[in-house]
């Protein structure tokens, strides 16, 4: 053990990330290990076949990073995920074939997954290189996430929000939310805590993977009192629903000229880093509801959302940012709150009763 916390040290100290590679594929194995080690920057310290291998290896290894299959026998990779996070939770990054297998990959983000790469169905190498240079950047951006347990920084007794009627008039129109590493499990923590009749609407921008917001959106709505859909080209923007932005596209809003709010999703413009990009929403809803939005930027790695934090602060809007105790990655937080554009941080565990406190 103590060798080992030895090379870890001194891994870190020749600026290289550790990475542990687990699938059950031996050749997959080798070709992860091939691309990761084209990096000067990573260092692949071990390889295993299965999760009970895995849990072995990350407490004999101490790596900064675990790549992971789902689909192995004995323990698979979500049970991996599950113990791995509760022991002592790392970035993982979930290395797996998409096909069939989309609600498996959404239950391994919600464990606590920092991303997702899709792993070619066939195992050809040309094939596996494709995923090169994604996979490495992601490796290299997992290692700078240090994750922490929802439960102990938002306490497992947090009240869920009381279902009884708002009262008063709402001091804004809309409330937009951009969220990206750690995502998934922010959201699900969040939303079911707001009450039927929220009187106004909410619309999200979630970084996730292509083909996964539906899903996700399904699953959110079941948990919570309010509705929760995958937005749709011309739905209206309404009280207690939420709309997310379909991963691939972005969403703004359009008025019509009976003075309604309906959702508009473009591939354009694509010159941003996401797509959809919380900038682009917050800015849309700037435009629109002007004075009357509440923008907030929760969990995520880089500075999406303070392009647009600026453009709603412009217009006389405001701005929430979630506090860093209770963000897997203060980045897309940090970026608002160095740049003057927060209002108020809040913690994960406050922030349904700070979204009620406006409305």
């Amino acid at each position: 053990m103590l060798t080992s916390q030895v090379e870890g040290a001194a891994g870190i100290l020749r600026g290289l990330v550790r990475v542990l590679v687990v699938d059950d594929s031996a050749y997959v194995r080798k070709t992860i290990r091939q691309i990761l080690s084209r990096s000067p920057f990573i260092e692949v310290v071990g390889i295993a076949g299965d999760g009970e291998e895995a849990l072995e290896k990350v407490k004999e290894l101490h790596p900064d990073v675990v790549t992971l299959d789902l689909m192995m026998p004995g323990l698979d990779g979500l049970g991996f995920l599950t113990k791995q996070m509760e022991a002592h939770p790392l970035p993982v990054i979930v290395v797996s074939t998409a096909s069939g297998q989309h609600e498996l990959v959404l239950k391994a983000l919600e464990a606590g997954a920092v991303d997702f790469v899709h792993k070619p169905s066939m195992l050809a190498t040309p094939t596996m290189l494709e995923m090169r240079d994604e996979l490495i950047e992601k490796v290299k951006a997992a290692a700078t996430i240090r994750l922490k347990r929802l439960a102990e920084e938002a306490g497992a007794e947090a009240p869920v929000a009381a279902a009884e009627p708002v009262r008063g008039t709402p001091s804004v129109d809309a409330i937009v939310i951009g969220i990206s590493t750690g995502g998934p499990q922010g959201l699900k923590y969040l939303i079911p805590r707001l009450p039927e009749n929220f009187p106004v609407p909410i619309a999200i921008v979630l970084h996730i993977p292509v083909g996964y917001t539906e899903m996700y959106a399904a699953k959110l709505d079941q948990l919570s009192s309010l509705k929760v859909m995958e937005a749709k080209e011309g739905d209206l923007v309404r009280a207690g629903e939420v709309l997310i932005a379909p991963a691939g596209l972005h969403l703004t809003f359009r008025r019509n000229a009976d003075q309604s709010v309906v959702a508009h999703l473009d591939e354009q413009p694509f010159g941003k880093l996401h797509r959809p990009s919380v900038d682009i929403l917050f800015e849309s809803a700037a435009e629109i509801f002007r004075s009357r939005t509440l923008g907030i930027v929760m969990t995520g790695m880089g500075s999406d959302g303070k392009q647009g934090a600026s453009s709603i602060k412009a217009q006389g809007g405001s701005i929430y940012t979630e506090a860093e105790e209770t963000c897997v990655i203060y980045g897309m937080p940090a970026a608002v709150v160095e740049a003057g554009l927060s209002d108020r941080s809040v913690p994960l565990h406050r922030l349904a009763e700070a979204m009620l406190e406006v409305v």
